[in-house]
Formats: C-alpha cells, structure tokens, sequence
C-alpha cells in the first residue's frame, strides 16, 4: 500500500479506535512507516505514545505490584463483631498487591498508541502485548476509547534485527505491506523543504534512486527516503567541500556519485539571472532542464520572481512534465507567493488536472 493509502487507513482507524483491529505497518528500513503516523498525530494534535518493545524487559508492559492498604471488603471497614474480622483481623484493612501502571500508557486524550520495531522485540517481550493489542487492556488498565492501536515492523528478509512474530500476535493486526512511491514522497518532501536540487534529481531518475536498499549488500549507507531527507539537511548545514563524503556515507557511493554529477550540470546551464529578467531560454538537454527548473527555484526569493517563472513555464514553450515541476516546487517552496502571483490563475486553470490529482 502506498504511503498516502496507508494515511488514509489510519485516518480512518481513528475516527473509529475501538471499533477496528490494530494495523501492523511492514516495510524495509527507511521507507516512512514511522513518520505517517507521526505526522498525523502533529497535523491532528493528538498524542502519540511511541512504545518501543524491543527496550522493555517483558514485565515492563504491566507494571510493577506495590503494598497498598485498602478497606476489608468483608467487615466494610469496621473491624467486624468485636474486631474479630477474619480477614482483616479487626483493623477494617487489608493488605493487597496493587499493580502500577507504567507513567509512558495514557490515561485520557486522543492519539495513537504506536509499538515501533515490534519484531526487533524478543518473543517474550512481543507476548507481553497479547492482550494489549486484542482487548485494549492490560490487567487492570484500559486504554482511553479515543486511542488507536497501530504497529510497524521490518520483514525477516530486510537483515534488520528480525525476530518471527507468534501466529497468535499476527492474528490480532490487519496487515499492511507499506510501499515507497515516488510521487507521494515528492509530495511530501515539498511540504517539509526538502532541498530543491534533490527533488528534481529524484523526478529525473524516477523511484529507482529514492529506494535501493539491497538487503544481501554489505554497504553501510543506501537511499532511501529517510536518508535523503538526512541528505538535504546535509546540503543545508556543510560546507560545501565535505559534502561529497557525507553525502557518500548517508546515501551511498552510486546514489551520491550520480546526485553530484548531476549538481555539476549547474555549470552548464544558461545564466539563471538571464532568464529572471526576461530572456526565454529553454536547454535542449532533458538533465539540463531538470538542473535549470532546479536551479531557478532555488534562487526565486521576490514576489516578481515567483511570477516571471509561473509566466516563464506559460509562455516559453516549456514541455508540460517540467512546468509542473517548476510550479509544484514553487508551491512547495513558498504558497503564498505562489497563489499571489497574477499569472498563477492562468496556470491553474490550464494545469486544472494537476492540481485536482
């Protein structure tokens, strides 16, 4: 399922919580199991209980007994005839193991009861969440109705750290494998200011570079959409001389190799500033213009510059993949400025597809 499917299912979940099973999240590493969830939770500000079984020893789940007094429930608290009580030998109380509840389970709210990296939890500890997850209890504590239970894990074949999961856990989720699609992460990464350069890489050499995790690989980095979001924080916070390394060890050599030749086409392209006042030049080289649309949105920061580019896309003959590029990355970019400008009404209208999808 593709993650904005997956959004939609959890969505759903939690307009109902007590009325549907737990959804149990597969997927490789690095693909955005964790984040939906996460971003929903901050979208919807609602919490979200982020249980990590694979750190809790099996009794950590229950809680731990304590000593408490509390009233006979024989003699009501009196004592009985004479204080001859039998239960509480006449004090009116009696001595009881009452189990406290773990400070990290809710007791009132909204929001999402999350067990991440449940298979890399050891059997017992995995067993320690049966009832949890099947009866929204665990001993004397009862979840608050407006929690959802979910969890997520990565699949035996991944090499992460793995354990099987009982027959009797996995009959208690509806199983979700989580799918990383290009289109719904580009989305999202526009949404969160992902570097720009790295968006039109990626819509250049399509899904094969956002994900090509290898599981029999030894590399110690790969891509995938968790590790080119790290790979844009790295554009944005080094310096310029280092980053090829960092970049080599956060998405890997062949991803960081192919991502910096095609940086390197900056050099190539007509003069950005050229093009902001008013010359209409498109490249013939289809890597030149995903370069040049990149480089554009970049360097757009003026209300005049979002316009000439939304016009620079109308009327320069542009090929309708990359003006769509150009303005979706504006969006991301900057909205407001976007929508103002004046020739955006006259985008839209002949993008109306575009926008509606």
């Amino acid at each position: 399922m593709r993650p904005r499917d997956v959004r939609k299912a959890i969505e759903n979940a939690l307009d109902a919580p007590i009325n549907v099973q737990p959804l149990f999240l597969w997927g490789p590493p690095g693909v955005g199991k964790s984040a939906v969830p996460r971003e929903i939770c901050r979208e919807r500000k609602i919490n979200l209980i982020d249980i990590r079984m694979s750190l809790l020893d099996p009794t950590d789940l229950r809680g731990i007994p304590a000593v408490v007094d509390v009233t006979c429930d024989v003699c009501k608290g009196t004592g009985g005839e004479n204080h001859g009580c039998s239960v509480c030998g006449g004090t009116g109380v009696r001595t009881v193991a009452k189990w406290l509840e773990p400070s990290m389970l809710p007791k009132d709210g909204k929001g999402i009861v999350f067990m991440d990296e449940l298979t890399s939890a050891p059997p017992l500890q995995q067993a320690s969440a049966y009832q949890f997850t099947l009866d929204r209890a665990i001993g004397e504590y009862h979840l608050p109705e407006g929690y959802y239970i979910m969890a997520a894990g990565n699949n035996q074949a991944d090499r992460a750290v793995v354990y099987p999961m009982s027959t009797a856990l996995r009959n208690r989720f509806t199983h979700v494998n989580f799918e990383y699609n290009l289109d719904d992460w580009l989305k999202w990464a526009g949404d969160q200011g992902i570097n720009p350069y790295i968006l039109a890489f990626l819509t250049w050499r399509g899904g094969e570079l956002l994900f090509n995790f290898k599981p029999e690989s030894t590399d110690k980095a790969f891509a995938t959409p968790r590790s080119w979001e790290f790979a844009s924080r790295v554009m944005k916070h080094f310096d310029p001389s280092i980053q090829r390394e960092l970049l080599d060890g956060t998405i890997g050599g062949g991803a960081a190799a192919e991502f910096m030749g095609f940086l390197k086409l900056q050099e190539q392209i007509p003069s950005i500033d050229k093009i902001f006042n008013g010359e209409d030049i498109i490249p013939k080289d289809i890597g030149l213009r995903y370069a040049l649309i990149s480089a554009l949105v970049s360097h757009c920061e003026k209300p005049n510059q979002y316009e000439r580019l939304i016009t620079y896309s109308l009327n320069t003959g542009l090929p309708r993949e990359f003006a769509v590029l150009m303005v979706k990355l504006l969006v991301s970019k900057n909205m407001k400025l976007t929508t103002a400008s004046p020739s955006y009404h006259k985008w839209g209208k002949m993008h109306q597809d575009v926008l509606l999808s």
